[in-house]
């Protein structure tokens, strides 16, 4: 057969273009979205008697025999048809006959590419949402077997203030919830149909757009035909948040990294998300989380490069739209690898809590709380803050931390210390006395986790109700 768009020209494609404009190696991921929509347009053409109710019974039953062959790996996929809506309809043809040419009436490929890009991610961005709420789910039964596990705080990768270490876990919790938030925010703009806009102006045949969007579960169509089909927004959204949820993770993975470290061992993970070394036997490489640091860049430049693509770009399609979709599908591959493994590898790693707690014993992160403690006695905070700094300096040089004082040498510093200073310095002590909403402290901890779990069950109904459609 020769091209579906032949008839214009009197020459054959070169072979070197064919190869060079042909998406079909990559766009055949959205083979099942393409039947999806064209079951769904077909439908809407028989309702509307622009193609007779036969006709769009055979081409429904040929779309689905398609279907059966891509699903059984049976259907072979060619560059010369150079785009998988063309490669089915070639072989819905081949399958039915010249009625299968029907299927292409009041449509184009642009309205058709985009119609399959909302469909894939649509269904994407409900599987990621899914799977944030299992990492979260992973952290939060960690936070709650640590609720009296104290560790270093660090600002500046510097020891700061003793924390809990469910407080430190509980962030990464709000941080995914934030994702969470932002995919289901984006599924708003995902879910629009731009089916019936035809290649840029619409149809001159009777369609029912708004027919089709409720057999594909759309909650609304387009409202101009333009921005229709030259619409990518919905995609740069999805990249953006992608690269935020990589960057979520990495940010922990290099705390992992970090934590299961001889000079660390706050934690070991599980040694079927780490690897050996070729010539030192002695390591266990933390690669999981190494590799998800790592291929945050990707992602990163997968929305760099479709920002550059659509940069300046006239109305409506365009071919260097084609550039879309490639680093689209490997966002998508990225992602779902990496939340894939996060979540069994948070829920296996184990805590070394003596560890946290020696660490915790030997430095000077509850300094902050003697300065409080000398405010309470009505000194003004800033010539506490020059007391204690000199009180850690003094510890410094005689190589001691401050419960190693005694009183007397506590007292060189400022009369006001008594025998209360000793409970004061207690990491328990520090870490309660910051009880206030958000803070460290056990009780506000403890309802921090119950408020996430609360919104983690709202998650769960959320993916149910949407994966529905």
């Amino acid at each position: 057969m020769s091209k579906l768009w032949g008839g214009r020209f009197t020459k054959k494609t070169d072979q070197l273009v064919e190869e060079y404009t042909a998406s079909i190696l990559f766009d055949k991921e959205l083979a099942e979205e393409d039947i999806q929509g064209s079951l769904a347009h077909i439908a809407m053409l028989a309702k509307c008697g622009i193609v007779p109710v036969a006709d769009a019974e055979r081409i429904k039953e040929g779309l689905l025999k398609v279907q059966e062959r891509i699903q059984r790996g049976e259907m072979e996929f060619s560059v010369s048809d150079e785009d998988i809506h063309m490669n089915i309809e070639k072989a819905l043809i081949e399958e039915i006959g010249p009625v299968g040419g029907k299927l292409h009436t009041g449509r184009s490929r642009n309205d058709q590419v985009a119609t399959d890009m909302h469909l894939y991610l649509r269904r994407r961005v409900v599987e990621f949402v899914g799977m944030l709420h299992k990492l979260q789910l992973a952290l939060l039964e960690q936070a709650k077997a640590n609720l009296d596990t104290i560790i270093p705080g660090y600002t500046h990768l510097q020891r700061a203030q003793p924390i809990l270490f469910a407080h430190h876990l509980m962030a990464y919790v709000s941080m995914f919830q934030r994702d969470i938030e932002r995919l289901q925010d984006s599924y708003k703009r995902i879910n629009v149909l731009p089916l019936g806009a035809g290649a840029l102006a619409g149809t001159t045949f009777p369609i029912d757009r708004h027919f089709v969007a409720e057999q594909l579960g759309f909650d609304r169509v387009y409202e101009n035909s333009l921005d229709a089909v030259s619409d990518r927004d919905f995609i740069i959204e999805f990249l953006s948040n992608a690269s935020m949820i990589m960057m979520h993770l990495s940010r922990l993975c290099e705390e992992m990294v970090m934590w299961s470290s001889t000079e660390f061992a706050f934690i070991e993970l599980d040694d079927a998300f780490c690897t050996g070394s070729s010539i030192m036997p002695q390591k266990k490489n933390p690669d999981v989380a190494e590799l998800v640091r790592g291929k945050t860049g990707r992602v990163y430049g997968n929305l760099v490069g479709l920002l550059t693509v659509l940069k300046a770009l006239p109305l409506a399609y365009n071919k260097d739209m084609q550039e879309d979709k490639e680093g689209m599908f490997d966002t998508v591959k990225t992602l779902q690898g990496a939340l894939q493994l996060f979540a069994p590898m948070v829920s296996t790693m184990k805590v070394n809590r003596d560890r946290m707690r020696q660490a915790v014993n030997q430095d000077f992160s509850n300094a902050t709380d003697i300065a409080d403690y000398l405010v309470n006695k009505g000194i003004p905070f800033r010539q506490a803050h020059e007391i204690i700094g000199k009180t850690v300096l003094y510890c410094i040089q005689n190589k001691k931390y401050l419960l190693d004082l005694t009183l007397d040498e506590f007292k060189q510093f400022s009369e006001l210390f008594d025998d209360n200073i000793y409970q004061v310095l207690q990491p328990e002590q520090v870490v309660n006395a910051r009880n206030v909403y958000g803070g460290t402290a056990s009780e506000q901890v403890a309802q921090a986790i119950g408020r996430a779990e609360e919104a983690v069950g709202k998650t769960e109904e959320w993916v149910q109700t949407h994966l529905d459609k």
